[in-house]
């Protein structure tokens, strides 16, 4: 059947979007989950480039007498409405936490947030940085008398939460570092990109808008957009594998005069379908690849492969020791990533267990799905975008 498209909600309206023009630019759907009773909740919205959208999380933790936002989504009204809910049972919004100093999905839903609640405290990862020039977090639209940097200025809610930073890394336009957070009283171990689940099957912030799916499902451009819970299937596992290795070894683009020769076809002249224009031509099984990347995963939890083959490739002693370092916290029952799927089962011997098992295998492959990653970061290294030495 036809893909049924809901009405637009004004409630779901991101005036930002031409900042990060990224799906679904100025309409934000969102999902908002209670993942922990009375402790956690996720809140949920897509974000991505041609269709290749997956889930972004905000974590919402309850501390004493209120609430700390972990990883900023974009604030509409919709969200906005969830979280007074949630103010309303366990009191005010306290705190507003930016745990990477170079996600710019994250970074910039924090200043509408911080102006949402403007009693809320606004912490960030040091060495924030902007593009193409730098500017203090003022110009950013960050409270100046509100903002404080972690561990600069010491943590938030100290007695209730612990903090554990990843890097800083040298990136060359400026600094990889984002931070962990162990939600005590539940135990849940708050993290922004760097490890991540992804799930078996579509997550259900997609009930909300299938769209990426139903597109990333078929094998050619004049094909409609036609909704069934296989097709939904097939598309996730190819979305996951574009979000992972950008372009993984199944895929090859079809030459321009086959691409063109399908657009515009009835049925598919429409925006939603891009008016026929699909590059994208799957030369052997997308589902098989799926499954090959689910196997890396160590407890169902893995270094993000995008991030460990350009941020990571020579920095396997930072991400370790990182690792180690979680894994000596004691009380750690549930990882929630920023993300893909959460809340995951998740114990400190499992964390040692993850980082055991990342030292032994081979880090940063070039081979595979990881053939167009090493391309990459080899042209940035040989074009000096990217430090050969990115510790700081």
């Amino acid at each position: 059947m036809e893909a049924k498209r809901a009405t637009p909600s004004a409630d779901q309206r991101w005036p930002w979007w031409p900042l990060l023009p990224l799906y679904p630019y100025g309409r934000k759907r969102t999902l908002v989950r209670e993942l922990i009773p009375d402790q956690l909740w996720s809140v949920e919205q897509l974000q991505g480039v041609f269709y290749v959208a997956v889930p972004i999380r905000m974590t919402v933790a309850r501390v004493r007498g209120g609430l700390m936002l972990y990883a900023a989504v974009a604030p509409t009204g919709e969200v906005r409405a969830a979280l007074r809910d949630l103010e309303a049972r366990y009191g005010p919004v306290q705190t507003i936490v930016l745990p990477t100093a170079s996600g710019l999905e994250h970074k910039l839903a924090v200043p509408p947030l911080a102006r949402a609640f403007p009693s809320a405290q606004v912490w960030v990862t040091p060495g924030q940085w902007s593009f193409p020039v730098q500017l203090p977090l003022a110009w950013l639209g960050f409270p100046v008398t509100r903002t404080k940097v972690l561990g600069d200025n010491g943590f938030p809610h100290a007695d209730e939460l612990r903090w554990a930073s990843l890097g800083p890394l040298d990136l060359g336009l400026g600094r990889f570092q984002e931070f962990a957070c162990l939600h005590l009283a539940s135990g849940a171990l708050l993290l922004t990109d760097a490890l991540v689940a992804i799930d078996q099957h579509p997550p259900e912030l997609f009930n909300l808008d299938p769209t990426p799916l139903l597109f990333h499902a078929r094998d050619r451009g004049d094909e409609p957009l036609l909704d069934s819970p296989d097709r939904r299937q097939k598309g996730w596992e190819r979305l996951a594998l574009f979000a992972s290795f950008l372009r993984p070894e199944a895929l090859e683009v079809p030459a321009l005069p086959a691409l063109l020769s399908r657009a515009f076809r009835p049925g598919c002249r429409s925006l939603r379908s891009y008016f026929g224009l699909y590059p994208f031509q799957w030369r052997s099984s997308s589902t098989d690849a799926f499954a090959q990347l689910q196997a890396q995963a160590v407890d169902r939890l893995l270094v993000a492969p995008v991030l460990e083959r350009l941020v990571f490739p020579r920095a396997r002693p930072v991400v370790l020791r990182w690792l180690q370092e979680l894994s000596q916290w004691e009380g750690v029952r549930w990882i929630v990533p920023a993300h893909y799927e959460a809340p995951i089962p998740y114990s400190a011997a499992q964390l040692s267990r993850l980082a055991s098992a990342f030292e032994q295998r081979p880090w940063a492959p070039d081979q595979g799905n990881w053939g167009y990653l090493a391309n990459l970061d080899a042209l940035l290294l040989r074009t000096g975008v990217v430090p050969s030495e990115p510790l700081q």
